[in-house]
């Protein structure tokens, strides 16, 4: 979805066309994934970060262009929404201290475009959803006026055919109604990128899986809409329902929804992945790539395409380069509230995936593909107070936990992970414990902003004790430390 796409009419040909260029597409990608020295590169880590621009009244500031024209760095990218911004981080090698050089990179890059925005009386928030945006701030008028967003959202609307409904139950349920699909700008995120060896593809990819709903928990950072408290992890109900163009109608199947958290275990290649995704859903851009030279590998743009409009929690990624490589993109971890934080999340998701894998063919077994789902919507909306369902492999068991009780029982093997990439003990201990802290102090982003907000909410309006709670977010961004550690001074 970062390639330059013309606003234009798509016809009947178009799409069919294209469709046919995804069949064979597929097709080609078996042979492609048989090669004998297919994903033998060298194993990296990368990762992008969206983040939320605000005004001096901590309202969103419609200003991503103006900051990139001043930055002219290509690392950032405009987001859907003018008040949003993301920055591509370089890619790392996984062994050693691969954390650490994100981390760094991220501090570097953030404090230019700090300095730059400061001049602009513009304020870098790192949050999975903006606490003080409002509905009116959900329109169409608001989107970066770049050719790739205004057809993305033309052809879902065509598809849609209808407004687009929000409604989430929770502590204070939202219930809104939108013309266009803008609300899924509203979602910022930490998106990582994992190489693996490819014949550890389908184990690592399902461990990362089954313990998604751990990662989400500790990691959640966006429980307020509209300023209303909703899920500690709102953002993935909300991202869901935002993009989503299925027609209900009693006598036909029921269409799976573009953003999805999968359709069960990968069970022999991650070719499945690719192949579901083109006979289950639709083309939104039936947009054909020129023909930009020989390479080694075939580049399948529009397989590439495709899957780049389609929003599962693990996403699938081939890359052609080199020798060829399919990678992980982890797509369920929230912006903020700490770049410390968000590197720490990535290492545990990380960890999970690769020290779950070995003994991941013991656990799958015991748990049915749909409760995995059902952990994971349970942990998006209750974090660290949800209940899940957990395989104990040793007494052939799988009861219901407490998600503290599991992620402290992860831990260690989150640990061995990181280790079997060869990445040094003392980086996996640094980022590890600031997880580990988390657990034991009950205390995430998304528990920060709740308690912070409910004590604003005894003295002020919503609007106001929203801005207020922001405020005081932004300064303990700005101090660089640990979500945990934050000052809880009103309990």
């Amino acid at each position: 979805m970062g390639k330059n796409i013309e606003l234009k009419e798509y016809s009947k040909q178009d799409f069919d066309e294209f469709q046919q260029l995804l069949k064979q597409q597929l097709t080609q990608l078996k042979s492609v994934l048989k090669k004998e020295s297919f994903g033998d590169e060298p194993m990296l880590f990368g990762a992008e970060l969206e983040m939320y621009l605000v005004d001096e009244n901590a309202q969103v500031s419609l200003s991503n262009q103006l900051l990139l024209s001043k930055l002219n760095d290509p690392q950032y990218q405009p987001e859907l929404n003018q008040y949003n911004l993301e920055l591509n981080l370089s890619p790392v090698l996984q062994a050693g201290k691969p954390f650490s050089k994100l981390l760094k990179e991220m501090q570097n890059k953030t404090r230019v475009l700090e300095e730059l925005a400061q001049k602009q009386n513009i304020t870098i928030v790192p949050i999975g959803i903006l606490p003080t945006l409002r509905a009116e701030h959900i329109k169409s008028e608001n989107m970066t006026d770049l050719g790739r967003y205004h057809c993305l959202a033309k052809q879902l609307n065509q598809q849609k055919n209808a407004g687009f409904d929000i409604n989430i139950d929770g502590d204070e349920p939202v219930k809104e109604s939108f013309k266009d699909i803008c609300t899924e700008g509203a979602n910022t995120s930490f998106q990582v990128h994992m190489m693996t060896d490819f014949d550890r593809f389908n184990n690592v990819f399902n461990a990362a899986q089954l313990t998604l709903p751990l990662v989400t928990a500790i990691a959640a950072n966006s429980p307020i809409l509209f300023g209303n408290s909703v899920w500690d992890e709102t953002r993935i109900a909300l991202f869901k329902q935002s993009l989503d163009v299925r027609h209900r109608d009693k006598c036909q199947w029921q269409q799976p929804t573009r953003v999805n958290f999968g359709f069960g275990w990968l069970r022999h290649s991650v070719w499945e992945l690719f192949a579901e995704a083109v006979s289950l859903h639709h083309p939104i851009l039936p947009v054909t790539m020129p023909n930009r030279g020989a390479t080694e590998l075939p580049r399948f743009e529009e397989l590439s395409l495709h899957m780049g409009t389609l929003w599962p929690w693990h996403r699938p990624v081939y890359d052609h380069h080199g020798n060829g490589h399919m990678r992980i993109e982890f797509r369920a971890i929230p912006a903020g509230p700490t770049n410390l934080d968000m590197v720490a999340n990535a290492a545990f998701a990380i960890g999970l995936a690769n020290g779950l894998a070995e003994s991941i063919e013991e656990y799958l077994p015991l748990i049915p593909f749909r409760f995995a789902e059902y952990n994971f919507y349970r942990a998006a909306q209750h974090g660290l107070e949800a209940k899940i369902l957990w395989p104990d492999p040793k007494q052939y068991q799988t009861n219901e936990k407490s998600i503290c009780e599991v992620i402290e029982q992860m831990l260690p093997i989150a640990k061995q992970g990181l280790k079997s990439l060869n990445i040094l003990d003392e980086e996996i201990d640094t980022y590890l414990t600031i997880i580990s802290t988390r657990c034991q102090q009950k205390m995430t982003g998304a528990i920060w902003q709740k308690q912070t907000l409910k004590h604003f909410k005894k003295t002020l309006d919503k609007d106001s004790a929203c801005k207020e709670m922001l405020k005081l977010y932004i300064k303990n961004c700005n101090s660089a430390q640990p979500v945990a550690t934050w000052s809880r001074s009103w309990l």
